[in-house]
């Protein structure tokens, strides 16, 4: 059987991986308990910590980003714990979903779609219910491409003296996060987003006031114990077999990211986000997201009246080798995604802009 490589993928996530990293993986398997692997934990580590602008613990866990949700709710909640889970899209009700299922009584903020969540709102519904525990909320939703404004949501949980989780799962590498200045329990993020390495490895960022709610919560937790995790990391070790190939990855992409310096990564996806709605809207096309908190991870496209954009994202692909990322849920059919995160430049958007000024008059759209 054959199969054709994409040339573009433009999803937001699983995203392209430069050419060193893919090399880096290709390293022979080294003992996960000896003193290379030791080396190596601890340079990815400190290099997270970096990114995630925290003097926090942080921890790399062999799992997606799903992984490090749940993570997340069993190291700090209990069975009949009171949540608010602000959703944005798919992904923030995966959350929510996740401290359900554990037990946790869980109050739905959820935004309409292509919205950012209110700080004011937020204010409300904790106002209105002072025996919430904790607010798990998602920074940028790659769903309905919308980037929630952490500074001022943070600020509201912290005033209200709730435990804070985010979910920072697309925008860490990618987007300014500042763990520590806003005040952040725990915070997720995932390899396969703005890191440009494979899905793999998941990291989570665990502060004081989250390690005093572990040790009160009673969650099942055993492949997720945040308390085993750092007892082995003290060591230089992870607590199960690690994705070794994937930690190469992140080792060299960590220092890809720092020797471009991160001011200059954050511009350049701000660079890549504003090519791409500008293109978008010159070819007749409405985005889906409030441009106010539009994401510049990932961008929302309306799919046209009288298109299918099935037919879209397959001729997309058999003309060009471009590959678009659907809609989800709710949102599947009625509109597409332009992933322009981590290993990404101006001539890809090009190339994805121009292959839509050549699809969309063949599929019915005359812009």
């Amino acid at each position: 059987m054959s199969f054709k490589i994409p040339k573009n993928l433009r999803i937001p996530g699983p995203t392209p991986c430069p050419d060193y990293v893919l090399e880096a993986m290709g390293q022979d398997m080294i003992n996960h308990r000896g003193p290379e692997f030791q080396d190596m934990i601890k340079r990815t580590t400190e290099g997270l910590k970096s990114i995630f602008q925290t003097s926090n613990d942080v921890f790399i866990l062999t799992a997606s980003g799903t992984g490090a949700m749940e993570a997340a709710v069993v190291n700090t909640l209990s069975p009949g714990d009171t949540v608010l889970s602000v959703s944005i899209g798919v992904f923030g009700d995966r959350l929510g979903q996740i401290a359900e299922t554990y037990g946790a009584n869980v109050i739905k903020f959820t935004t309409t779609w292509g919205t950012a969540a209110d700080p004011n709102d937020v204010k409300k519904v904790l106002d209105d219910n002072p025996n919430i525990k904790a607010v798990i909320v998602t920074h940028n939703e790659t769903s309905t491409g919308v980037t929630n404004d952490m500074a001022a949501i943070s600020k509201v949980v912290k005033d209200a003296d709730k435990l804070l989780l985010v979910d920072a799962i697309s925008s860490l590498s990618s987007l300014p996060f500042y763990t520590d200045e806003w005040g952040c329990d725990v915070v997720m993020s995932g390899s396969q987003k703005g890191y440009m390495i494979p899905p793999g490895l998941a990291f989570v960022s665990v502060s004081e006031r989250a390690w005093e709610a572990s040790k009160e919560a009673t969650m099942p937790r055993f492949y997720w114990d945040f308390g085993r995790a750092k007892s082995y990391l003290e060591r230089g070790q992870t607590p199960w077999t690690p994705a070794v190939s994937i930690f190469y990855a992140l080792d060299v992409a960590l220092q890809g990211m720092f020797k471009e310096g991160m001011e200059n990564v954050f511009q350049r996806h701000i660079d890549l986000a504003n090519k791409t709605r500008a293109g978008i809207k010159n070819l007749g096309l409405e985005l889906f997201a409030d441009e106010t908190h539009a994401s510049n991870t990932v961008t929302a496209i309306k799919v046209p009246e009288g298109v299918n954009g099935g037919d879209l994202a397959k001729r997309m692909q058999s003309d060009h080798d471009v590959v678009l990322g659907g809609g989800q849920g709710s949102l599947t059919g009625k509109i597409f995604r332009i992933g322009h995160l981590g290993h990404v430049y101006e001539e890809d958007i090009s190339i994805v802009l121009s292959a839509l000024e050549d699809v969309l008059p063949k599929i019915g759209f005359n812009g």
